[in-house]
């Protein structure tokens, strides 16, 4: 199987420059690691002899002419992509999950790539156009060629292609001078009615804008009015968290978010979302410690939210349909954040039996927030300390089961946490002065 490195190489001195910039870029192992460009020939190849022109579009496109490494392979046919996927399989092996409806099709890859290539799958998608029968809507697409599904998405700097089969290898697809935006720092939408099809799309530009440093081209940030708002308030919950995910998972979220809601989004989610404290910002990138599974997109909203009142905190789970936990993570943290000055000075133990039912990440979280030492010394030592006598100690002292059981203990464990016994014969003699 020859690899993207042999492809064509005796015709290049007919490349345009554009075209040797592409396939040099395809090559580069710190771009595209050679696994994946293997795995890209692979369907290439096959593409190719089912008479199929293949591309990858998109993101890929978009980072790679950035330099940036290129993880996701958005992989469009102007053919029938299912009939692509039956026949990989039936060549190399692994599972195939197709969706007739949209004719694309999940490509499981067998064991022979998942043990070098991540992620273990990838779709396979029909070249198609799309229409919005409202908006804001989910769209009613149909099989057509790749420059009208380049027209189908949301910016111009995603909307490029590089076709990968035969002698078309490397060739660049920008019928939306999507290049030209890119060189220039902008974000650009197709047409007018971009944000009302599909307001997520105003989300996405403020990722791409705060990601790369580029700019809302003018008359795109113009589209941002009160008719594409106003579709926002036809979302799902689901669509509209999962937007807001997207952003607490990149690396500059404090500023998206803040770029959201200062262009007027949360009026149209919920009308208790502030604005990201910028006090809090810092936090957003917790390292993991003591345990305690690091969860950014979790911290986020934990961050964004636990300043508001209970009742906000529910209604706005509520209309982001949250996760049970998720919601339970931000009220336990807005909880804490209010009782913290009444647990001030209070002895270990005390505070131990006043958190210790939080979960961990909220406590950890508000001490990012405040610095109590006593937070951190809960995480890190009070929470696991227990008394050495056991309940079977105690029935072997003669003492019944009962609710008598759990108060003696719990006061050996008291005496530990707040230093009154440091050893098991003071344990065995508190013990004796409670029998």
């Amino acid at each position: 199987m020859c690899g993207l490195s042999d492809m064509q190489e005796t015709s290049e001195v007919k490349l345009t420059n554009m075209e040797k910039e592409m396939r040099r870029l395809i090559r580069d192992p710190k771009l595209l690691p050679p696994e994946k460009q293997t795995l890209l020939s692979i369907i290439a190849d096959l593409a190719a002899a089912m008479n199929m022109s293949c591309f990858i579009v998109g993101g890929f496109v978009r980072d790679l002419l950035l330099g940036k490494p290129v993880n996701d392979l958005d992989i469009i046919v102007e053919g029938d992509a299912i009939k692509l996927g039956e026949a990989l399989i039936q060549k190399h092996g692994g599972q195939l999950t197709p969706h007739t409806k949209f004719r694309t099709a999940i490509w499981h890859l067998p064991s022979t790539f998942t043990r070098s290539v991540q992620p273990s799958s990838l779709d396979l998608i029909t070249a198609r156009s799309e229409s919005y029968l409202n908006p804001g809507a989910l769209p009613t697409v149909k099989p057509s060629t790749i420059e009208d599904d380049l027209r189908r998405r949301d910016f111009t700097i995603n909307a490029m292609a590089v076709r990968m089969d035969g002698d078309h290898f490397g060739e660049l697809l920008d019928p939306l001078n999507g290049l030209a935006d890119l060189e220039k720092g902008l974000i650009r939408v197709l047409h007018p009615r971009s944000f009302i099809d599909d307001p997520t799309r105003i989300f996405r530009a403020i990722r791409y804008e705060q990601r790369y440093f580029f700019t809302l081209e003018p008359s795109t940030f113009n589209l941002v009015n009160l008719e594409s708002l106003a579709v926002i308030t036809r979302l799902s919950g689901e669509r509209i968290r999962h937007e807001l995910d997207l952003i607490f998972g990149e690396e500059h979220s404090f500023q998206m978010i803040q770029r959201a809601g200062s262009l007027g989004l949360f009026d149209r989610i919920h009308p208790d979302l502030p604005l990201f404290n910028p006090d809090y910002s810092d936090f957003l990138d917790m390292d993991p410690m003591l345990d305690i599974p690091a969860d950014r997109i979790a911290v986020g909203y934990m961050l964004w939210l636990m300043d508001l009142s209970e009742e906000s905190i529910q209604s706005i789970s509520n209309r982001l349909d949250f996760t049970a936990d998720l919601e339970d993570l931000i009220s336990a943290v807005a909880r804490l954040k209010k009782s913290l000055p009444f647990l001030v000075n209070s002895k270990p133990s005390e505070w131990t039996y006043a958190i210790e039912k939080l979960p961990l990440l909220s406590i950890y979280v508000m001490y990012l927030i405040s610095r109590e030492t006593a937070l951190l010394d809960y995480l890190s030592i009070w929470r696991h300390v227990r008394p050495r006598i056991t309940g079977d100690d105690l029935k072997s002292r003669g003492l019944s089961p009962g609710p008598r059981f759990g108060e003696i203990l719990t006061q050996l464990r008291s005496a530990w946490l707040d230093g009154q016994v440091k050893n098991a014969q003071e344990e065995k003699e508190l013990l004796n002065t409670l029998l």
